[in-house]
């Protein structure tokens, strides 16, 4: 069954409208034209109102939404000749991360990212998206793999966040996140990182030090979700829609703060309502990164992204 968030509501039900005269059309052969044509002006203008005006929190929803593009929806329309590789060499291979090595628009890359479940059984095996230090330990096998061949890396993050799980905290969570850091500021090659959903934490964090970090229009990227704040700051969860505000979290937000780099826009209605054209966005806007960062040097990479990172946070001369 189709997941349809309170604000898309209307957009539903005029192409619903749509759909029933076309059909009526076909079975009675009446000329209905007319009345498609204003019925799709409407929805178009609607559908510019309600994108306009969207909250932080309704985009938080919109990057959560089960049928947007994951990261092996990606890996299937970007890469030819692709291999998934598993396991992290230690005897474990956490399915809330994946990596796929193939031909990208005639060049190999790394590809690696979160993957979430779209039902019951998929989630279970994925743990919704969350990775646990196994999952972690992978990736970097993975990168480094990368660097050895001279192969560009790109990372799709969408986690709610890390797995916080006893089981995981036992097997050194945090250390495993915090050498991801670590080891991704020294890599020889270019990495790309893009937010396609949501960027929860050092979850994210993990994947998420490259030289140039993209985000999908509806994509989040947060310190903590906006329940988990809410939870923190008034006791309630149901606050989240404030604490979403508070956050900044939005792609807009990022980019404004220099966290992200680039904006890529959604096709209209978002990235669920069109999967195969985000997939082919994000694919172009991927692809003129790799080759502005192909002119750098291995030592040029290392300095960029260093350079990158450290501006975070500063300071400008008027305080702000």
């Amino acid at each position: 069954m189709e997941l349809v968030l309170d604000f898309e509501r209307p957009l539903v039900e005029l192409g619903r409208r749509i759909e029933t005269l076309r059909q009526t059309e076909r079975a009675s052969g009446l000329d209905l034209g007319a009345s498609i044509r204003e019925l799709e002006r409407q929805s178009e203008a609607l559908q510019r109102q309600i994108l306009a005006n969207l909250t932080p929190w309704q985009r938080t929803l919109l990057s959560r939404h089960p049928a947007r593009p994951y990261t092996l929806d990606y890996a299937a329309g970007w890469l030819t000749e692709s291999n998934e590789l598993h396991g992290d060499r230690a005897g474990q291979d956490d399915q809330a991360i994946v990596g796929v090595m193939g031909s990208f628009r005639g060049r190999s890359i790394m590809l690696i990212g979160h993957q979430k479940g779209r039902n019951t059984n998929e989630n279970v095996l994925r743990n919704f998206g969350m990775a646990r230090p196994d999952g972690y330990r992978k990736a970097l096998r993975l990168m480094r793999l990368a660097e050895r061949f001279g192969l560009p890396i790109v990372t799709l993050i969408d986690t709610p966040g890390a797995y916080p799980g006893i089981d995981a905290e036992a097997r050194g969570q945090a250390e495993a996140i915090a050498r991801n850091i670590m080891e991704m500021a020294t890599l020889k090659v270019p990495v790309v990182a893009c937010v396609i959903g949501e960027g929860g934490s050092g979850g994210a964090l993990a994947l998420g030090v490259g030289n140039r970090v993209l985000m999908l229009e509806n994509a989040t990227y947060s310190v903590i979700s906006p329940e988990g704040c809410a939870a923190i700051l008034w006791h309630d969860r149901a606050e989240a829609p404030r604490a979403a505000e508070a956050l900044r979290l939005t792609a807009a937000d990022c980019l404004r703060f220099g966290v992200a780099d680039r904006l890529v826009e959604e096709p209209a209605g978002g990235a669920h309502r069109a999967p195969e054209a985000a997939i082919v966005s994000l694919a172009d806007a991927v692809e003129a990164e790799l080759n502005a960062l192909s002119a750098l040097s291995p030592s040029e990479l290392t300095d960029d992204r260093y350079a990158r990172f450290r501006k975070l946070g500063a300071i400008d001369d008027r305080g702000e």
